[in-house]
């Protein structure tokens, strides 16, 4: 999950972001996205990491030699992002925009959408709204790279499900419950441990939409783009019956 959807959350959620997504494997997912891009897009220097959340793969893709322009639409996410960027002394750009309103100086190379962010936006109508703005921002020929959970993640995996996340100074308990319609509200209790000992109590609550993929093809269609591949989760393998991310590549055709 990332931040840069129509949401108000993610307030102290950006505290604790980095904790929850420890396990992500960013290396591995700039590595085959880096990949991809050499192999299909002729112009490679300008990547927008949309959604970015703290930074984590924007700061990967500009290590790698990317101009990189990260957007997000939590503020309280990008001064986590920003915080490394001078810590680290990064050379990132960071914009705190809606993913439905995009708008930058120009076109650029790559646009990429990771982490199920885009499952995060309201219904349909903003993911049309999200598509033609990226289209609109994208070269020609250049990529749009995103991914998104799917129903069978939503049915078999979240559902109604719970988790608990032990790490230290923080737990987490997440907590699903599935609609009928495929979405899943999430709700994560966070409590955090004070220098007394004692522990402080965090709410937050959010919810994931699924999409039909026919839909979603569809309309990268009428915003000019070409499905270069579907592939299960991050790896270059097909998209199966038990995949639980479809991560797509595609190619803006010339206007």
């Amino acid at each position: 999950m990332s931040g840069g959807a129509g949401s108000s959350a993610y307030n102290k959620f950006a505290w604790f972001y980095d904790k929850l997504q420890s396990e992500v494997d960013y290396d591995g997912i700039c590595s085959l996205i880096d990949g991809f891009i050499k192999k299909y897009s002729a112009e490679n220097e300008v990547i927008v990491d949309l959604a970015c959340g703290t930074g984590n793969l924007s700061e990967r893709f500009y290590k790698l030699g990317y101009d990189v322009i990260g957007v997000d639409l939590s503020q309280d996410m990008l001064e986590e992002a920003l915080e490394k960027k001078y810590d680290r002394e990064l050379d990132v750009s960071y914009l705190c925009q809606d993913m439905r309103e995009l708008d930058l100086m120009g076109a650029a190379d790559v646009i990429v959408c990771v982490l199920d962010s885009l499952n995060h936006l309201g219904s349909f109508e903003d993911l049309c709204r999200t598509f033609e703005r990226v289209s609109m921002f994208t070269c020609d020929g250049g990529l749009f790279i995103f991914d998104m959970n799917t129903p069978y993640k939503h049915r078999e995996v979240l559902g109604n499900n719970s988790f608990c996340y032990d790490m230290e100074g923080l737990f987490c308990a997440w907590q699903n419950e599935l609609s009928e319609d495929g979405s899943v509200q999430i709700t994560l209790d966070f409590f955090e441990e004070k220098e007394n000992g004692s522990y402080e109590r965090f709410t937050e609550s959010f919810r994931e939409i699924v999409f039909d993929s026919e839909q979603v093809d569809e309309e990268l269609k009428k915003n000019d783009f070409e499905i270069i591949g579907k592939y299960d989760d991050f790896s270059e393998n097909p998209v199966n019956d038990n995949s639980q991310r479809v991560l797509y590549v595609c190619r803006r055709s010339a206007r």
